[in-house]
């Protein structure tokens, strides 16, 4: 695992080829309330790139660039919640995109265990260590247990993904997952104007 830690922004240059794993560290779950401090990113080369980002300080040209990409793939575990903090606080319109939750759930419904930790365990024989998960990601300072916990939320999607697609084709749920994967962009956009506890399909 090799971790490259940058404030602010990606590099110039930076190229993350055009399946990106993404995910998120906020202050808390409220995205309206608990600010994004940190977007973590690999090709799937066992390189994480970290943005680290100060309160209020979100001009990242290179990220957001990168983010709306129409070129990329953006790879998510639960990407409901990162669109929607990648939107408010960087303003972009993150997709294409795919969710291993989403896939997981369409596929796995042998079980109710579709966390990250979970997909990871069954499906790669990898013990991933969520001690990290509710520290204090607005510090100035990260110590290295949280960024190797950072790391670790991408660095094995690209290979779940591959396993969930297999898993799909088999089971011939690969369209509707993409058609899943292509509503996200508008649930978050729902989330972010109120109505996040709210299902608007349901008869009452």
């Amino acid at each position: 695992m090799v971790i490259e830690l940058h404030r602010g922004d990606l590099p110039d240059g930076v190229d993350l080829g055009k399946v990106v794993a993404i995910d998120t560290e906020t202050l808390g779950l409220n995205t309206l309330r608990d600010r994004l401090c940190l977007a973590q990113l690999s090709a799937g080369d066992g390189v994480c790139h970290l943005v680290q980002f100060a309160a209020g300080e979100y001009d990242a040209p290179n990220l957001s660039a990168m983010l709306s990409d129409p070129g990329v793939l953006k790879l998510f575990h639960f990407a409901r919640f990162d669109i929607a903090a990648l939107d408010h606080y960087l303003g972009v319109d993150c997709r294409p995109v795919y969710c291993t939750k989403i896939a997981s759930r369409l596929v796995r419904t042998y079980t109710d265990r579709h966390g990250l930790k979970d997909l990871c365990r069954e499906l790669l024989g990898v013990e991933l260590s969520k001690q990290q998960q509710s520290s204090d990601w607005g510090a100035d300072e990260l110590s290295e247990q949280q960024l190797e916990y950072a790391a670790s939320d991408v660095l094995y999607l690209h290979r779940i993904k591959e396993n969930l697609d297999e898993l799909l084709a088999r089971e011939g749920r690969a369209e509707i997952a993409q058609a899943a994967f292509d509503f996200l962009p508008v649930r978050a956009a729902m989330d972010l104007g109120g109505f996040e506890a709210e299902d608007i399909f349901a008869h009452s």
